[in-house]
């Protein structure tokens, strides 16, 4: 049990790797990159150049917005790529792998659609960036999130003959002709 949470773990800290290293790669490329903060020993985060509140132009859209498309995108590679994963021999890389692409497909769904009511997030940098309403990057941001919920419950869970009953891993939506 302890080796599955630190295969979690692991997974979670690779995504936040990539994620914050997004954020690094398209600040420094538009020149507001600051700093690089790391947080309990292990999660990243960055410091722009610009303070929020002075925060105005498209960039802010790139800047706040690649790392949620990249994460995702690398979901869908994984989950693309998942009947080769789910095949592997190795215990630590079939599990490590399935982790990540759970983490990658509803971590920046879940954090552009509720991070803006907790804590604030990339969200409104997405909305001031690209001239939008935070609730429409918010309705975006939770259709994804629901998309990829099921997504995972109808095929990376099976694909890793991983059963659960919890009433969260159950689908919203039922296969035409399904038993789940």
């Amino acid at each position: 049990m302890m080796k599955r949470w630190l295969v979690f773990l692991l997974a979670a800290v690779i995504f936040a790797v990539v994620h914050e290293g997004m954020h690094v790669v398209t600040a420094a490329f538009y020149g507001e990159y600051a700093a690089l903060h790391i947080h309990y020993g292990v999660f990243p985060e960055v410091q722009y150049r610009t303070p929020v509140d002075e925060r105005a132009g498209v960039h802010w859209g790139f800047i706040s917005g690649a790392s949620n498309l990249a994460t995702v995108l690398l979901g869908y590679l994984l989950v693309w790529m998942g009947e080769r994963i789910a095949r592997l021999r190795s215990w630590f890389f079939k599990n490590l792998l399935f982790y990540l692409t759970v983490i990658l497909l509803v971590a920046d769904p879940l954090n552009l659609s509720v991070g803006p009511l907790i804590y604030g997030g990339d969200a409104p940098g997405i909305a001031v960036g690209f001239g939008v309403s935070l609730y429409v990057i918010q309705a975006i941001a939770l259709i994804g999130f629901l998309v990829n919920r099921e997504l995972i419950i109808h095929k990376i869970f099976p694909m890793y003959n991983v059963q659960g009953k919890h009433f969260l891993l159950r689908p919203l939506v039922q296969r035409p002709g399904g038993t789940r």
